[in-house]
This record gives C-alpha cells, structure tokens and sequence, in this order.
C-alpha cells in the first residue's frame, strides 16, 4: 500500500509492563508479549481409533413349544409287553423333546449373535462416519476438507500452538496437524516465537504430514537468564532438523522484543542507549552461535533474524541479521480503525526500513506483527484505544485495508494471529487474548477474507 502521507510517527512500546497499558498521557502503548518454553522431548502419540462399547445384551430366546403327548385309553390290563412298548415309546419322546429344545437354543442363540454383531457393526459404522469429515481420509493428513470461507490472500501469519508455554505444555500433533491444515488455506508462511515445548518439531512434523505448501521461519526466545533459555531452545530447534530437515524452514528469529523489555526494566527508552548496548551484547553472540550451528549441520542457507518492537531496533543486532522483523500496532499506538492501515505502513517504512537501508548489511524487513482486536477480558478491561473499538468489525476493516494492499506492494509480514490465547486473559487480561483470526476453538470469526 503506497503511503497516502508520510506523516510523523511517534515511537510506541509493545512490552508486557500494563502499568500504563491505557494511559494515554504516558505517549507510549504497550503489548504483552508471550512466553514460550519447555524442555520435553517429542515422543510419537498413539493412533487412536474409535472403539465403541456396548453392555452385554441378553441373549434372546425362541418360546418353548411342547411336544404333544400320546395317550393310551380303553386299556384295562397292563401286559409285560404294553409296559416295555410304553416304556420305549417314552424314551423315544424324551429324545425327541430334547432333540426339539436343543435346536430351538442353538437357533435362538444364532440368531442373537447375528442381530448383536450387526448391531455392533452398524454402530461402529456410524460412530466412525461422524468423527470423519466427509471426504477425509483418517489414516492421511494430507486429505482434509477445504473450507470455502478460506481464502489465500494472507503473506504471513504469526502462529504459536496452545499449550506451548513451560512447564504444562498441552500441545500435541493432532492438534498442531489441525492447525496446519487451516493455515495452509490462508498462508504460505508462518513465523514461530519460540521452540519450547517441542513447537518447532511438533510444526515440522505437521507440515510433512499434510503435506501443505508452508514455509516456516523458527524461533528462540532467549531470556535474560545467562542463557539457559537460549541453549535450550537452540537443542530443540537443532533436534527439529535433524529428525525433520530443513526443506521448510527458511529462517530463524533469535529474540523476541528482548531489546525492548531489557531497557524497560532498566528504566530506560533509547534502543541504543547503554541498557540497549548492555542487551546487544547478549544477542549478537547468541545470533552467531545460531549461525555456526547451521553452519556446522550444512545449513548456511536458512536465513539468522532477530523480532523486536518497531521503535526499539539496536543497531548493533540488526547489523548482524539478515532480516528484522518488527512489531507494528495501530492499536497500541492509539491511532484510529479508518487510520490503522495506512499509519501501519508509514510507519514501518519510515522508522525500521529506513534504519535497515542506513546499514552496511541492508537487512531485510518484514513486519512480526500487525492487526487488531476483537475483544477484551474484564481483568485490565480496554475496550477501545481511545478512538476505535476492539471488534470484529473493525478487524475486518483492518484487513480489507491493509492485507491484500500489504503483498500487492511487497510487504512481508505476520499477521497476528492465528487463534486466540485464552491464558493471555488470566495472565495479561485486557484485548491480549483477542487477536485471532480463529477464536480459541479454530472457527473462523465472523469475517470475510479478501480475494488478493
């Protein structure tokens, strides 16, 4: 989208201090950010079929019908013979009685076993059916209902599995396989912010497993924490290539608005300032470290970034990457729905892109994040940003605007994001959680995606 105006953009923050989350006198905005960790391994889960189980049913049984019985009249006198004819005779109708009982059983049994398994059968048939979407293969990920509301018209989507975060980590392959096959049908692109929790595996695996055209830039969420997270997280993204290859992955991000949140804490603002240069010198050797591992596994290929809010580049950091990628939200910086797009490119073309070119590395920039809200939780409440509400509808004004426009120009970026995060609304509260294009439950919300 050419800017219509190159107006003046003041610096906002995106950092998870609420402190002065809707204080608009305070000229700054700010955004929670998420953690990611996890230290488990990838195990493969069970194939799960669906058994069906039904109580023992009584076995029906055929009426009884007696035999009819011969009598003997007019005889006055019982001779030897009459007593031995009467008592073979006897005899014979008891084996003939018991002969009829003993077939009458055997059918009745048959024919409970019959109608019992057919039963069985029908039920199972029709358990199977409903779990399946018509036209789905459950034995092959890579055969699953398109849906017709999905339209690829998105550059890129930031994505984190539910259930990514140390120490529960509830994701799972199925769940990230489900999440695959939806993304696949608005994007060819993802970004990761960490590799906690077998995330990075977990979206490898999936992405074979279906198949889909999906190119992926990784991610290590490092801490202030004398690395620990940091080499955690490169053993897991080094696992994820080895077991899964690196023919989808075209990047990875090392750090997460780490700049940021380290000068927050020191009270400090300028990116470059000594907080800032104290946090560089952090990230840039954990930036070459990640270089030399690729390098060391023949992978010099895959793109080395780094992510942080628009605002707060290091100069240092982004000299030493191939690309940036930065934060950019209208809705933190206060500006208005009808404004929200073309203020989005603005400023990202008149703070990081120009950074970025007054380089001697000339890094490329995408944006990490853009998009806008469509609720808030009643902890931090914040229902608007001062001029525009958090809704859907104004969500659908910001993609009208800004999503096809964006890709026609050249713009890479993430559109953030995916689904909502419910623990975002415990943890953080306020509009955190609502940022989905997919509530919680993977449907889509009530918008309609653009034909770009």
């Amino acid at each position: 989208m050419p800017p219509s105006s190159m107006q003046q953009v003041a610096p906002y923050r995106d950092s998870p201090n609420l402190q002065n989350y809707d204080d608009p006198s305070s000229g700054v905005a700010t955004h929670a950010h998420s953690p990611f960790d996890s230290s488990h391994n990838l195990s493969p889960e069970p194939t799960l079929g669906n058994p069906t189980h039904r109580p023992p049913q009584p076995t029906p049984t055929a009426p009884y019908m007696p035999v009819p019985q011969t009598t003997y009249q007019n005889i006055e006198s019982r001779s030897d013979w009459l007593e031995q004819s009467q008592r073979a005779s006897k005899r014979s109708r008891i084996i003939v009685i018991g002969s009829v009982i003993t077939l009458a059983v055997l059918i009745a049994v048959g024919v409970g076993v019959g109608v019992s398994l057919s039963k069985k059968n029908s039920n199972n048939n029709s358990s199977s059916s409903a779990s399946v979407p018509a036209g789905t293969n459950p034995n092959d990920p890579s055969n699953f209902p398109k849906n017709s509301a999905l339209v690829n018209s998105f550059w890129g989507i930031a994505y984190t599995p539910l259930g990514s975060q140390l120490p529960e980590c509830g994701n799972s392959l199925s769940e990230v396989i489900e999440d695959i096959q939806l993304l696949s049908q608005i994007t060819t692109n993802i970004r990761l912010y960490g590799a906690d929790c077998n995330q990075s595996s977990l979206v490898l695996a999936a992405i074979q497993a279906t198949q889909v055209n999906m190119s992926v830039y990784l991610g290590n969420y490092p801490a202030d924490d004398n690395g620990t997270a940091y080499e955690r997280q490169k053993g897991e993204i080094q696992t994820a290539l080895q077991q899964y290859g690196a023919g989808n992955v075209v990047g990875i991000t090392v750090g997460n608005e780490f700049i940021l949140d380290y000068i927050t804490a020191a009270g400090q603002s300028d990116p470059n300032g000594p907080a800032g240069q104290a946090a560089a010198a952090m990230l840039v050797p954990w930036i070459n470290d990640t270089r030399s591992m690729l390098s060391s596994m023949g992978l010099s290929n895959i793109s080395v970034g780094n992510a942080d809010a628009g605002s707060y580049f290091n100069n240092e950091v982004l000299a030493a990457v191939d690309y940036g990628m930065a934060n950019v939200h209208p809705w933190f910086a206060n500006q208005s729905i009808d404004n929200a797009a073309g203020w989005t490119y603005d400023f990202f073309t008149s703070t990081d892109v120009a950074l970025a070119q007054s380089l001697p590395n000339k890094p490329k920039m995408f944006i990490a994040e853009t998009g806008w809200p469509t609720g808030t939780s009643s902890f931090n409440a914040n229902p608007n940003d001062g001029p525009s509400l958090a809704s859907v509808e104004n969500l659908q004004i910001f993609i009208n605007d800004f999503a096809c426009s964006a890709t026609k120009n050249g713009t890479g970026y993430f559109f953030f994001e995916f689904s909502d995060e419910p623990w975002k609304n415990i943890t953080y509260g306020g509009v955190e959680g609502y940022w989905g294009l997919f509530d919680s439950n993977k449907n889509l919300k009530n918008i309609t995606i653009p034909t770009c």
